[in-house]
């Protein structure tokens, strides 16, 4: 297994998906403040990956991690897409508000596993990263992951060139093939275990049987639980949240300010509350998001409004 101690992940990450220009560009001080602000706030273990920004988010967290000292933070990327040359021009066209001079080409080889982690720590101007996760096999080939991927990065985690290795996946059920597959050290979860989302998950159990910790991310529902107040043109899983889904966030809202929480810090917080996760990363554009989550993370919340949300809304 891993020499990652995973305690130094603390209880909040940061999540660099946003200051790779996803769905709108932030400016190069504005993004560099945002990762300044998260490690004045404490946060030490920052994710990002090759996906956001065509390699953008890379380079601004690296442009301000290079200068820290090296064994304070701990620093995740992803393999799988390799970025090539890119001779159309235009705007990428998966989200992020960036010049698409390369592209997304998938690799699960071992080959393109290595090149994916050198070319990142290229980018971020760092020699090593502490945790690599398969980004997205779900998405892409779940087989060929646990067949090609998931085998590589344990050869390179045995070597030393990554301290840790897991999954970044949107499917529980995926994500609990993989762990059945291979020795993973971690894996983050979008969206799956939250508030709103309350399922007995066989993945977690099966995570803390095997010592297996989970980052969860996407604790916001994409916004949907964001605010503690849930208007009309709210998103639920980057889309327009439908009339049931709007009704249950206002149903958890209710019981929220019944206790004095809002409900994003609930949201924040709730997925802590299972002993496989280790730990909750969220996004940020701006310095004063990141206020705004480590605010969140450390506020005060009764044992009484846990079990009030049990089960409500659905």
């Amino acid at each position: 297994m891993n020499s990652l101690d995973l305690r130094k992940l603390g209880k909040l990450g940061f999540g660099g998906a946003g200051i790779g220009n996803l769905y709108r560009a932030i400016p190069d001080g504005e993004a560099l403040a945002t990762v300044l602000a998260a490690w004045d706030a404490g946060i030490r273990y920052f994710d990002t990956a090759p996906h956001y920004g065509l390699g953008l988010s890379e380079q601004r967290l690296g442009a301000v991690l290079r200068d820290k000292p090296r064994n304070e933070f701990v620093i995740s990327t992803k393999v799988g897409r390799l970025l090539e040359p890119n001779t159309r021009g235009g705007q990428d066209p998966e989200g992020f508000d960036v010049q698409a001079t390369t592209r997304r080409v998938w690799d699960f080889s071992e080959k393109g596993v290595r090149r994916s982690i050198e070319d990142s720590l290229e980018r971020l101007g760092l020699d090593h990263v502490d945790i690599a996760y398969l980004h997205d096999p779900d998405v892409h080939d779940l087989q060929a992951g646990i067949t090609q991927a998931l085998p590589a990065l344990e050869k390179l985690r045995s070597e030393g060139m990554v301290r840790a290795i897991g999954v970044g996946i949107n499917s529980a059920e995926a994500a609990l093939e993989c762990v059945e597959a291979a020795d993973l050290d971690l894996v983050m979860l979008a969206g799956r275990y939250t508030l709103l989302e309350q399922p007995r998950v066989p993945l977690l159990e099966r995570c803390a049987e095997r010592s297996t910790g989970v980052v969860s991310v996407g604790a916001y529902n994409s916004g949907l639980l964001a605010r503690p107040e849930v208007p009309e043109d709210a998103h639920y899983n980057y889309s327009q949240a439908p009339p049931d889904v709007l009704e249950r966030a206002r149903a958890l809202a209710a019981v929220c300010r019944n206790f004095g929480v809002e409900l994003p810090t609930a949201a924040l917080q709730f997925p802590l509350r299972h002993p496989a996760v280790v730990n909750v990363t969220a996004g940020a554009t701006s310095p004063e998001q990141v206020s705004i989550n480590a605010a969140r993370m450390e506020a005060t919340v009764p044992d009484e409004l846990w079990e009030a949300l049990e089960g409500v809304g659905r």
